[in-house]
């Protein structure tokens, strides 16, 4: 695959498509088995209660990939993400209910760099507050 946006199309400042990805209980349960991660504070209420969180909380990794998503959608090749890192500064809590939590994320390109690549600056929320800060992604396009 090759990336479907063009350098020469991109400016500073265009937003990317924003992204809404619902969390349940059962989200976390697949991603622990996915991951290899069963820390009980991703899947046990009384646990992640008796450690201090307010409820059982996402995997930090599973957070980021899913605010990744907005990029990689946009660019339409994972593989152009040639950089990312995040700071993890709030949890998402995901309640026992039909809900869960909803991870709501944002991003534009912030800089135009050589190479064809772009960074883009990402703002990931739940529940009105910010979840990840320092969220960027080195890109490279077309």
């Amino acid at each position: 695959m090759t990336a479907q946006i063009q350098y020469a199309d991109v400016e500073v400042g265009t937003e990317l498509p924003s992204g809404s990805f619902p969390v349940t209980r059962a989200t976390l349960v697949r991603y622990a088995g996915a991951s290899g991660d069963f820390n009980p504070i991703h899947w046990n209420e009384k646990f992640a209660k008796e450690v201090g969180l307010p409820d059982v909380i996402a995997h930090g990794m599973f957070t980021m990939a899913e605010a990744i998503r907005v990029v990689t959608d946009w660019v339409g090749d994972p593989g152009a993400v040639v950089e990312y890192g995040v700071r993890f500064t709030k949890p998402v809590v995901v309640p026992n209910d039909q809900r869960g939590a909803v991870i709501e994320v944002s991003a534009k390109v912030a800089v135009k760099l050589d190479d064809n690549r772009v960074r883009v600056d990402l703002t990931a929320t739940s529940a009105d507050q910010k979840v990840l800060g320092m969220s960027r992604a080195v890109v490279r396009l077309g």
